[in-house]
């Protein structure tokens, strides 16, 4: 996915030619290289800014580039002072340059500048040593303008926005809007590109009830937009302009708008899913019956509803989309067996569809021992060719019940006798399209997507709107609650003769590290070095595994410690979701400082899973900022994956709660989920009035929505409009 959330065409809309994008919006849509000023030199920095592998960088991708924040030029702080993470302009002396040695690749040229409260280090990347030295002479007084970050517990300035003497910092606007920039484009060279990018901004039609923007005090549009990027132009107005952005009244506007686009997109989607014939996918409910009688436990009562749920939508006359959310070790598992036993019945087949080889294989080894008659098979991109030939000819004869796999399952030569269910799991992890593949291998094919990261209301409407939702907020009985420590990294030795006491006695440890090499940047303890640090005092008890291994010694590993045959698995985040060996008791996570809360949430859920007390050490390297303070106590306060994920939501934003950052799929561009709950549900009323008042968009109200679909580049929405 490209963008968030694009609701899914069916292979018979997709087909349909897209309808003309209004003329008024052509030249939001034109090439960013066309605006004036932009040579050949920039025109390829612009593109590693805003463009993508698909599509180059357009004007509209300016406009939407938003300033981080504004500088009060009046507002010159003190070093000790500056706030982390927010920009600042400090008048300060330049003490002494560090540049890199000959041959030391991508390291950077330091310059160590103070004031009379301490000192910083400006960091330049890429920057010829003579043109930094000119900028910044020794001894001489400048304004530097930035972002102050925390890199080994110092402060530092990455690239600073602006550096100027005392007769530049006069000539500055009073207010100037701060961007973020790339390697050799700076915040002020955006700055001109968006006010010629205003330029190109043509009237549009008011889109919005004009009520309900009076009410709001709301802006229009494009008057919003200016007042984003031309801060000194806005309207006075009694706040500091130095305030959050998103609590000005142009930054709501425009977050609105594409809230509303986002979920008008999504109610046109469901409206056009509900139209779809569905086929009956459930039977008497005995092989149901029979495979619950024969669990070695019984349901709690979430899982019971949430069958309940998805029994009801398999024996509707219309297509099922629902989502099974549910906390770490509550038993979705379960509950998609008893789904595809559901499809079984009536005479149908299923998929399960996991994210990762490792995931797949313990799907089917769980499932297979609790699956009853249910006849499953397991297809990878690792099968042997004989393997795979048997397999596909046993599913197209109807001879398999449920096939269980990974992106290789919509692969072309798959072909099911009469796929009727699909269970995708970790949805977020896959494109829609890759939905779509699946979903196409059948006839009406119902849809059960499961998710192990809690998701906060607010996302689950936001990325999940056109699904029905069943929460597991239960865990099984007899499940103990795990005791979380935070250490100092210079406890480690402590830690690691803890962990050889708790090995004599039989436990089992995972112990997580983030990265798989060093890093020139980041300081943080390889898997690699750390396996053999640990090899040194606990020998072959220690394993290995990490993403960069082949499948196979991936799957070796895993079984060695399930088996017991290494006592102490090292590992990078290839554990996070899913990964199920009941004996471990210890979690130790290194550099917990750098991991976002719900991905602690997920790592530390792979203990605990036993009927033995469990144990979760966060080690951390101080100092510890703020956000990376809050995120350790709160994992050391609760174990409830929902209250995490509402927290994950405020210190980091939707796009890193879903990982969507790293999948590809991009968060909102305008809106911040976070601050802009409150916009979201009433842009889920306002879609499904307009759905259900002016299905087709027809009216003057509909036809402005439609350049707003088109604007906020959700225009798939509008092929479903009176399609079907």
């Amino acid at each position: 996915m490209t963008d968030a959330p694009t609701p899914d065409i069916a292979p018979e809309d997709a087909a349909r030619p897209p309808p003309l994008r209004p003329s008024l919006l052509d030249p939001l849509f034109a090439p960013a290289r066309t605006l004036p000023g932009v040579g050949p030199k920039m025109a390829p920095l612009i593109e590693k800014l805003l463009g993508t592998p698909e599509r180059a960088a357009r004007v509209v991708d300016l406009l939407f580039h938003l300033p981080q924040g504004g500088i009060a030029r009046r507002m010159v702080g003190s070093v000790s002072e500056a706030p982390v993470g927010e920009p600042v302009t400090l008048g300060v002396t330049v003490v002494a340059h560090r540049p890199p040695n000959p041959g030391a690749g991508r390291r950077p040229h330091r310059v160590l500048v103070e004031d009379a409260t301490g000192d910083i280090s400006l960091v330049f990347f890429g920057m010829p040593r003579a043109r930094v030295e000119k900028m910044l002479p020794l001894g001489a007084h400048r304004y530097v303008t930035g972002r102050i970050d925390l890199w080994d517990g110092t402060r530092q300035m990455i690239h600073p926005s602006r550096i100027v003497d005392e007769a530049g910092l006069a000539e500055l606007p009073a207010v100037e809007p701060i961007y973020g920039s790339t390697e050799g484009l700076t915040s002020r060279a955006i700055s001109k590109l968006a006010a010629a990018a205003l330029d190109r901004l043509a009237p549009l039609p008011e889109w919005q009830d004009p009520a309900w923007l009076e009410r709001n005090r709301l802006p229009a549009f494009a008057e919003a937009l200016r007042a984003e990027h031309r801060p000194e132009e806005a309207p006075p107005r009694s706040e500091d302009p130095l305030q959050p952005a998103p609590s000005t009244p142009a930054r709501r506007r425009l977050a609105y708008d594409e809230l509303l686009a986002s979920q008008l997109a999504l109610a046109l989607m469901r409206a056009r899913q509900r139209r779809k014939a569905g086929r009956v996918n459930a039977g008497d409910g005995a092989l149901v019956r029979q495979i619950e009688a024969g669990l070695p436990f019984a349901l709690t009562g979430a899982q019971a509803r949430a069958v309940a749920d998805i029994r009801g939508d398999l024996a509707a006359p219309r297509r099922m989309l629902r989502l099974l959310q549910g906390d770490v070790g509550s038993g979705k598992t379960a509950v998609a067996l008893l789904a595809t036993a559901s499809a079984v019945e009536a005479g149908r087949q299923a998929a399960l569809m996991a994210p990762t080889e490792i995931l797949a294989r313990q799907h089917f080894e769980r499932l297979q021992p609790l699956a009853g008659p249910l006849r499953l098979r397991l297809m990878t991109g690792r099968d042997r060719a004989s393997e795979r030939k048997a397999t596909l000819a046993a599913l197209a004869a109807g001879e398999v019940d449920v096939l269980v796999g990974t992106h290789a399952l919509f692969q072309e030569a798959v072909a099911f006798r009469d796929l009727g269910l699909a269970v995708v799991d970790e949805q977020h992890r896959f494109g829609v399209h890759q939905r779509l593949a699946l979903g196409a291998k059948g006839e009406a094919v119902d849809f059960l997507v499961m998710t192990a990261t809690p998701i906060p209301r607010t996302l689950a409407l936001t990325f999940f709107g056109d699904m029905d939702v069943s929460t597991l907020d239960e865990k099984p009985a007899g499940r103990q609650p795990i005791r979380t420590l935070t250490l100092s990294t210079d406890r480690i030795d402590e830690v690691v003769a803890g962990l050889g006491r708790a090995m004599a006695g039989g436990e089992r440890v995972y112990w997580i590290c983030p990265l798989v090499d060093e890093s020139e940047f980041i300081d943080l303890a390889a898997a690699a070095e750390r396996f053999e640090d640990l090899q040194r005092h606990f020998g072959e008890a220690v394993g290995l595994i990490h993403g960069k291994m082949p499948g196979p010694e991936k799957d070796a590993a895993m079984a060695r410690f399930a088996a017991g045959a290494t006592k102490l698995l090292v590992s990078t985040t290839v554990v996070e979701v899913g990964v199920d060996v009941p004996e471990a008791t210890i979690m130790v996570i290194e550099h917990a400082e750098r991991f976002g809360l719900a991905q602690l949430h997920q790592l530390r859920g792979r203990v605990g899973r036993g009927s033995k007390a469990s144990s979760c050490l966060l080690l951390y390297r101080g100092p510890l900022g703020q956000v990376a303070r809050a995120r350790l106590e709160m994992m050391r306060d609760t174990e409830d994956g929902f209250r995490i994920a509402e927290a994950d939501l405020k210190l980091r934003g939707e796009g890193e709660v879903l990982g969507t950052r790293q999948s590809g799929m991009a968060a909102f561009r305008l809106a911040r989920i976070e601050t802009d709950g409150d916009l979201l549900e009433a842009a889920r009323d306002d879609a499904r009035m307009i759905v259900e008042r002016d299905p087709g968009l027809k009216g003057p109200r509909g036809e402005a929505l439609r350049a707003l679909l088109y604007l906020f580049e959700r225009d798939a929405a509008i092929r479903l409009i009176g399609a079907g």
